[in-house]
């Protein structure tokens, strides 16, 4: 079963992406570097709460 989770900023703390993950297999937290439209470069996104 996929969950949706939101990704977030580290930097400046936006919730740019939303994005699924397999909470089977994944137990962990996402941490994805993507390009942040706010701080104009691309940094690391972490799944929020």
């Amino acid at each position: 079963m996929r969950e949706k989770v939101i990704l977030v900023c580290t930097e400046c703390l936006s919730r740019n992406y939303t994005t699924t993950k397999n909470k089977q297999t994944q137990k962990d937290r996402l941490e994805i570097s993507k390009f942040c439209s706010k701080c104009n470069k691309h940094t690391l996104h972490k799944e929020s709460k």
